[in-house]
C-alpha cells in the first residue's frame, strides 16, 4: 500500500500554485481552477480550493485532525537560504532533530511544512 496523494485546501488557487511551483519548485503536473497536482517522488501533492477561511490560530497545525507534509532535499542549508531569500516564513531553522537535519516553514494560508536533508547511507 502507498499514499497516492496529499491534498492541501487553499483559499487562493493561483497564489498557492505560484508558491508550490515557483518558490518550492515542485514540478507542475496538472492545473485547473478546482484541482492542481504537482509531481513528486512518491505521492502527488494536490491543491483544492475551499471557501472556508484559514484558521486565525496559526498553531492549528498541532490540532487533532490536521495534517503536515514534509519533503527531503539534498542540501537543506542551501535550500533554507533559497527559501529565506524568497521570504518564506521560517518557523524552525535547520537543526539536527530525531537523527536528521530538519527545518520548518509556513506557506500560503499558514500551512506548516517540514523540509529535511536526505540522510546519507
Amino acid at each position: 500500500m502507498q499514499i497516492q496523494y496529499v491534498m492541501v485546501m487553499v483559499s487562493d488557487m493561483q497564489e498557492a500554485i505560484a508558491f508550490y511551483r515557483d518558490v518550492l519548485e515542485f514540478p507542475l503536473k496538472f492545473e485547473s481552477p478546482g484541482w492542481t497536482e504537482f509531481s513528486t517522488e512518491g505521492a502527488t501533492l494536490a491543491l483544492h480550493p475551499t471557501k472556508e477561511p484559514a484558521s486565525a490560530d496559526i498553531s492549528v497545525g498541532e490540532s487533532a485532525g490536521t495534517v503536515r507534509f514534509g519533503f527531503n532535499v539534498p542540501d537543506l542549508d542551501a535550500y533554507h537560504e533559497k527559501l529565506c531569500a524568497r521570504e518564506v516564513a521560517c518557523v524552525q531553522e535547520p537543526k539536527l532533530q530525531f537523527g536528521a537535519k530538519l527545518a520548518q516553514y509556513r506557506g500560503p494560508d499558514g500551512l506548516l511544512f517540514s523540509v529535511g536533508e536526505a540522510r546519507q547511507g
